[in-house]
């Protein structure tokens, strides 16, 4: 059974998905997974008034430039909350993924996923709550036309 986040590892994991993204209060965020609404909130909280939720936001047009993905339950769910952040990403987009799920593989399935979606995989740090890989995409809007 997964524990809840305490404050100061919720804090680390947030502190930890802005810098491997870069995010900054310029660049619009989207964030998605079980735990959306809770990291929503607190990115609002710091300053970062740019940010959306899938379920907020009502066109996909590519227009963020960063993705945030954090869900406490398993790489299913990881899979399928990178399906629905990805019509919102920009060709050039960053991404930052919690992964907290302890099954076996699980990394490995998201970062072929990532690599699927044209990111190229730049980091993968520990936290407190698992493992946030973060990853950059360039020219894949190139790459989606010449196929």
């Amino acid at each position: 059974m997964d524990q809840p986040y305490s404050v100061p590892d919720r804090e680390q994991v947030i502190d930890t998905m802005i810098e491997l993204s870069r995010l900054s209060s310029l660049h619009r965020a989207i964030v998605a997974g079980s735990d959306s609404l809770e990291l929503y909130l607190a990115l609002r909280r710091r300053g970062f008034i740019r940010v959306a939720t899938t379920a907020t936001c009502r066109i996909a047009k590519g227009q963020h430039s960063v993705g945030l993905i954090t869900d406490q339950r398993s790489g299913q769910d990881i899979e399928t909350a990178l399906a629905q952040i990805a019509p919102y990403l920009s060709p050039s987009a960053a991404i930052a993924v919690l992964i907290s799920s302890r099954e076996g593989g699980v990394c490995l399935k998201i970062r072929a996923r990532l690599e699927q979606m044209g990111f190229r995989i730049e980091a993968g740090v520990r936290c407190h709550q698992g493992l946030v890989l973060s990853g950059y995409r360039q020219g894949f809007g190139q790459m989606e036309n010449a196929a």
